[in-house]
């Protein structure tokens, strides 16, 4: 019997992980041949022709909008505000109803209510952990105005049921596609098939610019909505002839000509980097096969996926040990390995206390939409008890270090009566 590291054994990993890193030379003459021209940020919030940023921004949405076959792209500072653009571009009011997944990251729940609206929360799939359309068909209300479905983990959500639901009941689709770009669905991409996508570019997702972000959309009325809301919106909505002025008070929400300029580099590179990943993640998909109570991460029909992580799950009645138990040993052999992502959104103090901007709380009555522990029971036993992911966009392993982490989890599994062991003792 192999001793675990957890125990004092070799870790079955040789070496640390290297930092996944995407900066290159390409980057570095970029942000150099900013700098030299002295021009880092060209935007002004007001009519001009620097309104919509300078020549940096605009290349970088071309590029943009061609790689991805989309009409418009607009970028933003960051995912967070862009999902708050969305809302308010498309016209988002108090009392409505934003449908969202209870597992994401916050900005996804929180983004509604920035105008005044009420994040209703449908529960998750639970294999492919997004949105499930059943679920979602149940929570649209009168009040319904908008679902946000968050291609979570590198996979896109059941996208053409979800626009095809929302056009039926006349709502915008927004898609949160902060961990999945360059993944395919029905053969689009993902951050195309809603009426908005909101892309990351924070420092930890496939490609970056250290903060921000992209919106996507075919919907040119929409796009100048994003692009006036971006920046100082109330100084030039007259002068667009926008004749619809909800929402239409802006932020400063712009990307500058650096960040821009980095941008256009990571997109040449974002095939060969996504590609990168999936190679990583498939080859542990391959590797942990066979061992009963893992399950890897599943892949929808007709759906690439571009593992931002590697998510499966675990079932403790077949190893015979937690969880908890399981990844602590994995991470002592090597394997950076995380459970239960996030607790599901609404058990935050802001939703069982339900005050968000404003002294009064929410403004409006919340009889029939509560928070309570058991609304999104997939989603609660994912997080608490089932699902377990390796950060396949945080480390870079190479062939030989992802042939050590299958061996890990081999290890791991071959030896897990050493755990039991210490838990009774």
């Amino acid at each position: 019997m192999t001793t675990l590291a957890l125990l004092g054994g070799t870790p079955a990993v040789t070496a640390p992980l290297k930092s996944y890193r995407t900066m290159g030379a390409e980057e570095e003459a970029a942000v150099a041949r900013v700098m030299k021209g002295g021009v880092l940020s060209a935007f002004l919030g007001a009519w001009s022709d620097d309104f919509r940023g300078g020549p940096e921004i605009k290349a970088f949405e071309a590029q943009w909008a061609a790689v991805f076959r989309a009409k418009h792209a607009i970028s933003v500072n960051s995912a967070t505000s862009g999902l708050i653009a969305c809302m308010g571009a498309v016209g988002i009011s108090p009392g409505d109803e934003v449908i969202v997944p209870p597992t994401t990251m916050s900005a996804t729940a929180i983004a509604p209510l920035f105008y005044g609206a009420i994040p209703v929360f449908a529960d998750i799939e639970a294999d492919g952990f997004c949105l499930d359309v059943e679920k979602v068909a149940e929570a649209i209300t009168p009040r319904t105005r908008a679902i946000i479905a968050v291609n979570l983990f590198g996979q896109p959500a059941n996208l053409t049921a979800l626009r095809a639901l929302a056009d039926r009941h006349g709502l915008y689709l927004i898609e949160d596609n902060a961990q999945a770009p360059m993944a395919m669905h029905a053969g689009r991409f993902a951050g195309t098939i809603g009426h908005i996508g909101v892309f990351s570019l924070n420092y930890h997702k496939h490609v970056h610019t250290g903060e921000g972000g992209v919106c996507t959309t075919d919907d040119t009325k929409l796009a100048d909505r994003l692009a006036m809301i971006r920046n100082h919106a109330e100084n030039v909505a007259e002068k667009l002839g926008e004749g619809d002025y909800v929402n239409l008070i802006g932020h400063n929400f712009r990307m500058t000509e650096l960040a821009a300029a980095i941008g256009c580099e990571q997109l040449k590179k974002a095939p060969r980097l996504v590609e990168g990943r999936v190679k990583i993640a498939e080859a542990l998909t391959k590797g942990v096969a066979g061992l009963d109570g893992i399950t890897a991460p599943s892949v929808r029909p007709d759906t690439t996926h571009v593992y931002y992580v590697w998510a499966g799950k675990y079932d403790a009645a077949k190893l015979g040990v937690s969880r908890e138990a399981f990844a602590r040993a994995l991470n002592a052999e090597g394997v950076p390995t995380t459970t239960g992502y996030v607790r599901p959104l609404y058990l935050l103090p802001l939703f069982q206390k339900r005050v968000a901007i404003g002294r009064d709380g929410f403004p409006f009555n919340l009889t029939n939409r509560t928070y309570q522990k058991g609304l999104c029971p997939v989603a609660e036993r994912m997080h608490e008890s089932e699902l377990f992911y390796y950060l396949v966009c945080s480390y870079d392993a190479d062939d030989a270090q992802v042939g050590q982490i299958v061996d890990a989890f081999h290890k791991v599994y071959e030896n897990r009566a050493q755990l039991r062991d210490v838990a009774s003792n």
